[in-house]
């Protein structure tokens, strides 16, 4: 018997009869486990720069406390703050039919959610949903990445100070335990990865019917109109490919400009770039590839990109995993980097001859997890929006969407199923249950058989009208006639 995978069990029992004993945390209840999370993010804070350091082989520490400690922080005061209102069940109207009756929704915790987080932002992606979850009154369980274990050594270690593991607990393992983990009988799982893994995913939760968020990256695009401040949107892009080295499952994926601005704004980019990262090689602003293998494919896909006649620009030098971003003109569709979601420091740039010519480019793709848009004008921006889908969009910048938690957060299509942050994410992991309550007095009864008194009769006819003869009945079209016999 594998131990992890037998404790997984264990504690989902564990965890259920807790969540039976127990249904309906209180408003009060959830809050302070929510201000407890914040206390301890931020006392552990120095130790997780150190632990999500060395499991990156070099991990900007900036990088680390903006998006792993000052995420969760920002989404829980986000739920502390709107909690009372997201609980309160929402009166609903009835039919006039049904007139002096009442109807409301209640927002009911659906029980453990299995939470399974990805290397890249391995904090904050297990801790964003584990807010959503707690604000929601459930119960977790955390399965994070064979590639981080010093930050899943240090997670279990913190929740475990103030959470029971009945209540929320974390797993590592390699990916016999992460297959394990999806196929448990959860109330809901919400995996953050790829759209290759969260296929696997949904498969297995399917085995139980279990309910499954999906956040799942894909080739974000950014667009820049023909009157974009090339400089502006090419630092703001820069950055978006050098964030997490990007490993951003919300990074530009590849840039749409003007046919005949290529060179101009490839040069942009890498001059950005080159301003806020002089140089890479031991650059401690600037974060590694998570692994030689990472590392590897990046080589692997500019080598692609040469040998089929693509120009690349290295926008600075490097050494080891710390790889300077690199930016690549003369696209071809046939090169890997125009097919695969990239996930690091690589920058194609495609051209357009027209929006039209760009949205169908876009939507002849799948659907992006981001989309990215700059410098255009409000008429082509609203027309923009219309014809494309992302799962999120910023405009004139990249990725912030995702920061502000009163937004939510998902995918659509290829890139994820389902929302988590703001009331989308306490509503996606609760139940919204349907409440209708009879008056006493009320006559329901003059619908009961046997069938033909008045009041039924007056009201087929106040909505479903007088009958059509010409009409088609018992399977006959108008006109047909009658067979024999």
């Amino acid at each position: 018997m594998n131990p992890i995978i037998d404790r997984m069990r264990r504690t989902l029992a564990a965890q259920r009869k807790a969540f039976l004993d127990h249904p309906y945390p209180s408003l009060a209840e959830r809050k302070k486990k929510l201000r407890a999370l914040k206390v301890l993010l931020r006392r552990y804070q120095e130790q997780i720069v150190v632990a999500v350091d060395a499991d990156f082989g070099g991990r900007s520490a900036t990088e680390t406390k903006l998006v792993e400690v000052m995420g969760p922080i920002l989404e829980a005061n986000h739920a502390l703050s709107s909690l009372r209102r997201w609980m309160r069940p929402q009166r609903r109207h009835t039919e006039l039919l049904f007139l002096t009756n009442s109807a409301h929704v209640e927002y009911q915790p659906k029980g453990v959610v299995g939470i399974i987080a990805p290397w890249n932002f391995p904090l904050f992606l297990a801790l964003g949903p584990l807010v959503a979850a707690l604000a929601a009154g459930n119960r977790a369980m955390i399965k994070m990445s064979e590639l981080s274990p010093r930050t899943t050594e240090l997670l279990a270690r913190m929740l475990g100070e103030i959470f029971p593991e009945d209540e929320v607990a974390v797993f590592g393992g390699e990916v016999e335990e992460a297959q394990a983990f999806s196929k448990l009988h959860f109330d809901h799982i919400v995996f953050t990865g790829s759209p290759a893994v969260g296929r696997h995913v949904m498969k297995a939760a399917s085995e139980h019917l279990v309910p499954v968020t999906l956040e799942l990256g894909g080739k974000s695009p950014a667009l820049v109109g023909p009157d974009a401040d090339f400089a502006d949107a090419a630092k703001r892009i820069a950055h978006g490919k050098a964030l997490n080295s990007g490993q951003v499952c919300l990074a530009p994926d590849y840039a749409l400009v003007p046919r005949g601005s290529e060179m101009r704004f490839a040069e942009a980019v890498a001059n950005a770039f080159r301003r806020m990262y002089p140089t890479t090689a031991g650059n401690v602003d600037y974060t590694a590839m998570a692994s030689d293998r990472h590392a590897q494919r990046m080589g692997e896909l500019i080598a692609d990109a040469e040998a089929k006649g693509g120009r690349v620009i290295a926008a600075g030098d490097g050494a080891g995993r710390r790889i300077a971003l690199r930016i690549v003109t003369g696209v071809r569709d046939d090169m890997r980097i125009a097919q695969e979601e990239i996930f690091g420091p690589i920058l194609p740039i495609m051209t357009y001859d027209s929006l039209d010519d760009a949205i169908e480019y876009v939507n002849s793709r799948p659907r992006p997890l981001g989309f990215y848009v700059f410098g255009l004008n409000d008429r082509a921006l609203a027309s923009l929006k219309r014809r494309t889908h992302a799962g999120g969009m910023s405009i004139n910048d990249w990725g912030w969407h995702a920061f502000n938690h009163d937004l939510p957060f998902g995918g659509v299509g290829n890139s994820g199923m389902g929302s988590y942050h703001g009331v989308e994410g306490f509503r996606e992991l609760s139940h919204a249950k349907a409440v209708y309550r009879r008056h006493r007095f009320f006559p329901v009864g003059l619908f009961y058989p046997p069938y033909g008194g008045i009041v039924p009769r007056l009201a087929m006819r106040m909505y479903l009208g007088k009958a059509n003869a010409a009409a088609p009945v018992a399977g006959r079209l108008p006109g047909e006639a009658r067979s024999p016999g």
